[in-house]
């Protein structure tokens, strides 16, 4: 496959993959179980999520290793196991994509928040960060996606600790915005200008939003992205907000609606679109449908 960044540079739109959790629970996991414990227990249900995303057209597959930090993992008493988990998490995606997919290390938050305001520590954050990544990049991951970020500061700290622990790896950086009466903005009351300008200056490649909205929401974040940034831009919305249906939880857009914002997204200047929470690999077969129907970027 042709480097990550040369594609986009060369004007080309890249699929992603989709949801993992709800495909892992299809798949066994149960409530109130670290999905990450999957990648040692239960390898071919990552093998045959990662198998579907595949054959749905992404071109990218994340790792299960969203919560795969130390601190994440020491609040499940795995801190131990971190290397197995994240080395087991990379082997099984590479094992099912066999080389037509690039490797996506999926990083998330610490699930601490930082001093002043909370107990996290900043350096044990960003070593934390550092030891996963390493553990990721040598196992054979080929970029590192930092993902559903509230707090600028943590996000930098995974974006600084991909460049010094895996520097060979394009880094691509995600926040999750909600919509208030004032625009956008983070839990933790960042901007969409600021995190465009913090991640991008902490050494990102590519910078995005997903999670949080549906699509219609999230063009329209791409489009204040663009105004403040000339990185690629990456979006990953949900399936629409979750809704309650007779005591099940459901995500109301359909494959066809978000794929029916694909050519909005693109004329935003969008170049990595891919799905989150609530979507399915029939998803993003209807994403890239959308993309290969779209004239191509100028």
């Amino acid at each position: 496959m042709r480097p990550l960044l040369e594609r986009l540079a060369a004007g080309e739109t890249i699929v992603g993959d989709g949801a993992w959790g709800t495909m892992l629970m299809a798949r066994g996991l149960r409530p109130g179980v670290p999905p990450e414990t999957l990648n040692l227990s239960s390898p071919e249900a990552i093998e045959e999520v990662a198998a579907l995303y595949l054959d749905a057209g992404a071109d990218f597959i994340t790792t299960n290793t969203f919560g795969g930090s130390p601190l994440r993992l020491r609040a499940y008493g795995l801190e131990d196991r971190l290397e197995p988990i994240n080395r087991a998490a990379v082997e099984a995606v590479r094992r099912a994509v066999g080389g037509r997919a690039y490797v996506a290390a999926s990083i998330g938050p610490c699930g601490h928040v930082l001093k002043p305001y909370g107990d996290g520590d900043p350096d044990e954050i960003a070593g934390g960060y550092a030891r996963q990544l390493e553990i990721l990049a040598d196992a054979g991951a080929d970029l590192v996606i930092v993902e559903t970020m509230t707090d600028l500061t943590e996000a930098r700290l995974a974006v600084e600790a991909a460049r010094r622990a895996a520097p060979d790896l394009p880094v691509m950086a995600t926040m999750t915005f909600d919509r208030t009466r004032r625009g956008f903005f983070t839990v933790m009351g960042v901007t969409i200008a600021q995190a465009a300008e913090g991640l991008a200056a902490a050494g990102a490649d590519i910078v995005g939003s997903n999670c949080g909205n549906g699509i219609e929401a999230m063009v329209e974040i791409a489009r204040e992205l663009r105004a403040c940034s000339e990185r690629p831009l990456a979006i990953q919305a949900n399936a629409g907000l979750p809704e309650s249906r007779g005591g099940a939880v459901v995500y109301p857009e359909t494959p066809d609606v978000l794929a029916s914002w694909v050519p909005a997204l693109l004329a935003a200047g969008v170049r990595v679109i891919g799905g989150c929470c609530g979507t399915t690999p029939d998803h993003v077969r209807a994403l890239r449908a959308a993309v290969a129907a779209a004239p191509p970027a100028r």
